[in-house]
């Protein structure tokens, strides 16, 4: 055990910012790696066969609307992937601008959750239409704002997770729901798999 005085001695030889004293970014990067490689080496030599196997959850697969019933810039509401909390939706035709993950012939229909990313707070009536840009906010807890052009990233406010996009797939003239890219808000998974219940 080093007294104070010792290292205070061991200071004088090696004061702060001498090449040989401070240990750069590289090797400590070096040590930190070589350490984490150690320590996920140990775990799985220690737990052999304890890799999780990952399970999928399919989304229902639902009619919401059709595409020929839809008007520019005028959203439909309806509840993904259930009728439970948090399940408020829109489906909107961003009258020919295109979005992100958008269907139809001119890719711009495209459908989002009702409920902000943030803290839950609701986004219906908030859709908003200046020039070429469709936004759905501001959210009337902390003014987050999300861009439905871009996958339902935040464009302002508190938000730092996009809004959770509703996957959709065109049948003929019906619009599908087939998932969602994203978590709702308040929940711990979007789907409840239907063999637990």
């Amino acid at each position: 055990m080093t007294t104070p005085v010792e290292t205070i001695e061991k200071d004088k030889e090696c004061p702060a910012r001498q090449p040989g004293c401070m240990m750069t970014r590289r090797t400590f990067l070096m040590t930190g790696s070589a350490a984490a490689v150690s320590v996920s080496t140990i775990s799985l030599s220690l737990f052999p066969g304890s890799a999780v196997q990952a399970e999928v959850v399919t989304y229902p697969r639902r009619r919401i609307a059709r595409l020929s019933e839809l008007n520019d810039d005028e959203p439909v509401d309806f509840n993904y992937p259930d009728s439970g909390a948090n399940s408020a939706a829109m489906l909107v035709k961003m009258g020919g601008i295109k979005g992100g993950g958008g269907i139809g012939p001119r890719g711009d229909v495209v459908a989002f959750s009702y409920v902000c990313s943030h803290q839950g707070g609701p986004l219906q009536g908030q859709y908003k239409v200046a020039g070429n840009h469709r936004v759905l906010g501001q959210c009337p807890l902390h003014l987050s704002t999300f861009d439905l052009t871009r996958h339902g990233i935040v464009v302002s406010g508190q938000a730092y997770e996009s809004l959770p996009q509703v996957l959709l797939e065109l049948d003929g003239d019906d619009i599908h729901a087939v998932g969602i890219m994203g978590l709702l808000y308040g929940r711990a998974q979007n789907v409840i798999d239907s063999r637990e219940g």
